[in-house]
This record gives C-alpha cells, sequence and structure tokens, in this order.
C-alpha cells in the first residue's frame, strides 16, 4: 500500500516510510542542486538526477513521450482518471514487486500535475548501491558464466510472477555493489498471467539489445554462446 494526498492540481503518491518527509521541494532537480544534495546524473532519453537526502539516495526521473508523438507533445498525457495514468500504474506495479520481493528499486515517491485535460508525472526510485548496467559491465569486461546464469535466473524469477516489462534491455538491468541483479523501468509493466508468447517476446526484446549495443560500441565484450548460456538458464528456471 501506499499514502495519496492533493496539493493544488497535484497528486503525491509516497511509501509509508516517506510520506512524512516528501514534499512538491522533491520533484525539483533545481531545489536539490541548491541544496547541494545533487551527486549524480544519468542521461538517457532523459535525464535522471540522484540526490543524497538525510540516509536515502534516491533518483528522480520525469516522464517523457518517445517517438514522434514526443517531438509534439514531449511530455504531456492525456488525463482519464488517476489509477489510468502511467505515473500511477508503475508506481502501483513496483509497490507490488516490491511487496512480492522481486529485486526493483524501492519505490519512494511520484506525482502527478494536472492541467486541465492534461497531466505531466515524475517518479522517485531508491538508487541502487554501486549500480552497473549490463551494458556497463560489457564495455569493460565479459561476464562470467555465473553472471550470466543470474541476469537469467532473475529474469526467469520476474516472469515466474508474471511481471511484464515493456522495454526489458541491457540498461534496464543492472547489477548492484554485491554482484544481485535488479531490474528497473516498470514504465507500462504489468502483472500478467504468465504465458510463453509474452515471455519470449520479452527475451526477444533484450536480444535485440545486445545486437544493438554491439552495433554502437566500438568495444563491447559480448559472444553469441554468451546469449545461448543466458537463454538455456532462463529456460531452466522457467516455471512450466
Amino acid at each position: 500500500m501506499f499514502n495519496q494526498q492533493t496539493i493544488n492540481e497535484h497528486i503525491l503518491l509516497s511509501h509509508p516510510e516517506h510520506s512524512a518527509q516528501v514534499s512538491l521541494n522533491w520533484f525539483d532537480n533545481e531545489y536539490w542542486q541548491q541544496q547541494k544534495k545533487i551527486v549524480g546524473t544519468k542521461k538517457g532519453r532523459a535525464t535522471a538526477w540522484f540526490f543524497c537526502h538525510d540516509k536515502l539516495t534516491a533518483v528522480l526521473r520525469h516522464y517523457w513521450r518517445g517517438g514522434l508523438v514526443g517531438k509534439v507533445l514531449s511530455d504531456q498525457y492525456l488525463y482519464l482518471g488517476l489509477e489510468k495514468t502511467r505515473v500511477y500504474q508503475e508506481f502501483n506495479l513496483m509497490i507490488k514487486l516490491t511487496e512480492l520481493g522481486l529485486n526493483v528499486p524501492k519505490p519512494i515517491a511520484a506525482k502527478v500535475s494536472k492541467c486541465g485535460l492534461i497531466y505531466r508525472g515524475d517518479i522517485i526510485t531508491q538508487a541502487i548501491a554501486g549500480a552497473q548496467s549490463v551494458l556497463d559491465v560489457l564495455k569493460q569486461r565479459p561476464f562470467t558464466e555465473q553472471e550470466l546464469t543470474k541476469v537469467a535466473d532473475t529474469i526467469a524469477n520476474f516472469h515466474n510472477h508474471g511481471v511484464y516489462h515493456a522495454d526489458l534491455n541491457i540498461n534496464n538491468i543492472l547489477f548492484d555493489e554485491t554482484g544481485e541483479v535488479y531490474i528497473i523501468d516498470f514504465d507500462r509493466g504489468e502483472l500478467k498471467t504468465p504465458t510463453k508468447q509474452w515471455q519470449q517476446a520479452n527475451m526477444a526484446r533484450l536480444a535485440r539489445s545486445f545486437n544493438k549495443e554491439q552495433g554502437r560500441n566500438q568495444v563491447m565484450h559480448w559472444q553469441q554462446n554468451d546469449w545461448q548460456h543466458l537463454e538455456y538458464a532462463y529456460q531452466s528456471a522457467l516455471r512450466d
């Protein structure tokens, strides 16, 4: 469960452990910059801001549209009710995944800002200590068989629980400082009845991301037999 409050045109969702602290300022990267609490950024389609407050290190991410629509509407979405917003759906899903004990970043808070029929959104999650994506690692060195198996087992565990990831790629699979594997970015994700069709579609998307990144990076320690090992380990861990 999580808490919800409305402040003017803003709806805040927050994990019960952080509800007393969270304010609108938390969703403003300039506020954290003024407080000198920004400890890092990560640029993808948009910038993710890492901030440290008290003993919490967290990531602030704004919702941006992709593709051709994104060139026109950028960060604007049609508001059809709170529970239909991508913000609510992702935050609610991540709360459920943490309750299932799956390796996802702990959801801290989210914000839906309405303006007539339009809304914009932000989400804050706890940062994963020492996080390195699969791509980060492969730019430095090959994976061990044990690491490949860990990645495969983690994906299979999510799939066994019916977790559909809308964009499973090698930037969204992370190792923490202890070597544990996490999956991030559950925008448009769902809990579904496990079926081979969507599970294999997830894996096919992941395979394409390996090939895509191998084509764009001069150094990437990845071989076809690595994928074969990962796929075999995944199938072995998947429930019938």
